[in-house]
């Protein structure tokens, strides 16, 4: 459900503060004894962690700070579990998940929410789906129930399943099919991957939606959506103790089951550059998009990788956007970014060309860009920099108990730790200026790249109706 509804009192609004209140107190403190003054620390997570024996894996956060509970529920599936012919099921899930279940009734689950102050949203990926909710302390039960609800007996119907189809579909016109660069980005997966599982949309396809019947529906279901495939994260005012008694209340005895196929995340090694261009009737503008193939996630390499594409090209003070946006007026914009998934990632840089201006050129410019910290690296204010961000972006995470309850079912489905949020900042920051420019000349490369254009269609060429 990717709007995100709040109905949120004035006071419950006024008490999600205070946990980032308490934290950033509780930092000043900190750097005050150890008398340091400029480099924030990040507080560390304290989590209690039981599995239950259905195979739920449940972690606690008791804080106290504020009278409010967060809740997150990740399912360990994602369009890369999908099998051809029957994409956008993780996707389609996302949204027949708030379709009632065996004692709560079709869109109830929002109406609950909303009615006792709190906010709530659902989100899916390549590699996870998440739900999550923040009520007010009390409400603690509620939020326990209308998880577990669903997660024992989901209502699947025909009348369902049509209805969200239909929303579905009419989310891909909305973001895809009518979307100038819409369609141009899906391609780009399946032109950049040769592994099935990441070179589908996560919306799916027009054809493999309608083809969803019941029966496929159920089976996704019953083999994805289950205790044993899934990890409850509860954070808030409450006694850990107390929780841990009402999860195992309101899950223990839903049944587990068989656990789903692994899935195969191999990419074949790729040995030369890919290159395509499509026309897109609704573009305004050229856009360039450039990829290059790197390695699975959570490896050292990841970490320079990722530092990289800030240095590179992360907001306005970046090398690409200081070079072809500022000062050779090139682009319109120009950007980078490194991925983190279980599966092959890819570093990306992007770059919407600026009118009168050829995509040749923006495309030799971005070129040198990248040359340039091949042979002579980065500086020590750049990386400084780069990981200076990821440390605000780490504090951020922790200033509510929505964030910290995201972030650790995160860190469980992706790397089976959910301690990776105490510890992974501590990847960037062993990155050095050496590895930057390693990693930059080991994966860079022309034949590790991938390269597509979308340019405006010419209006003679538009079809009737267009």
């Amino acid at each position: 459900m990717k709007q995100i509804r709040q109905i949120w009192g004035l006071a419950l609004a006024l008490t999600l503060c205070a946990p980032a209140l308490v934290l950033q107190a509780q930092m000043k403190a900190k750097m005050a004894a150890d008398g340091k003054s400029t480099v924030a620390s990040v507080p560390r997570i304290n989590y209690q962690e039981t599995r239950l024996k259905n195979g739920l894996r449940v972690l606690l956060v008791e804080d106290n700070s504020a009278p409010v509970v967060s809740f997150a529920l990740i399912y360990d599936v994602g369009s890369r579990n999908e099998k051809i012919g029957r994409t956008g099921f993780a996707h389609l899930f996302e949204h027949m998940m708030y379709q009632g279940s065996e004692n709560v009734g079709k869109s109830e689950h929002f109406i609950l929410i909303d009615n006792n102050g709190g906010q709530m949203n659902g989100t899916t990926n390549e590699e996870r789906t998440l739900y999550f909710e923040t009520l007010p302390a009390n409400q603690l039960d509620l939020g326990l129930y209308l998880e577990a609800d669903r997660m024992r007996g989901l209502d699947i119907t025909k009348e369902n399943l049509d209805n969200q189809r239909k929303a579905v579909q009419e989310e891909r016109r909305l973001r895809v099919d009518n979307q100038a660069y819409g369609e141009f980005s899906e391609k780009f997966d399946s032109v950049q991957f040769d592994n099935p599982n990441y070179k589908h949309s996560v919306i799916g396809s027009m054809d493999d939606l309608n083809a969803a019947s019941v029966a496929d529906v159920t089976d996704f279901f019953r083999t994805y959506y289950a205790p044993n495939n899934a990890v409850l994260a509860v954070v808030g005012d409450f006694k850990a103790k107390d929780a841990l008694a009402k999860v195992k209340q309101y899950f223990e005895a839903i049944p587990k089951q068989a656990a789903p196929p692994a899935v195969d995340i191999t990419e074949p090694a790729q040995t030369a550059e890919r290159r395509f261009t499509v026309e897109d009737g609704l573009a305004q503008i050229p856009l360039m998009q450039i990829a290059y193939k790197t390695i699975v996630g959570n490896q050292a390499d990841i970490y320079a990788l990722q530092l990289l594409g800030t240095i590179l090209g992360g907001g306005q003070s970046s090398r690409l956007y200081q070079k072809l946006v500022k000062e050779k007026q090139l682009a319109l914009f120009a950007g980078s970014n490194g991925d983190n998934r279980r599966g092959t990632n890819s570093f990306g840089i992007n770059a919407n060309v600026a009118p009168g201006k050829k995509v040749e050129d923006v495309e030799a410019a971005i070129y040198a860009e990248v040359e340039r910290i091949q042979t002579e690296g980065v500086t020590d204010a750049e990386l400084d920099k780069a990981k200076a961000g990821r440390r605000r972006n780490a504090i951020q995470g922790r200033q509510s108990s929505l964030g910290r309850a995201i972030a650790l079912t995160e860190a469980a489905v992706a790397w089976n730790d959910p301690n990776y949020v105490n510890v992974g900042l501590d990847k960037f920051m062993a990155v050095t200026k050496a590895d930057i420019q390693r990693v930059a000349q080991q994966y860079l490369k022309a034949t590790n790249r991938t390269v597509g254009i979308a340019i405006p269609k010419p209006k003679g060429n538009a079809k009737p109706g267009e």
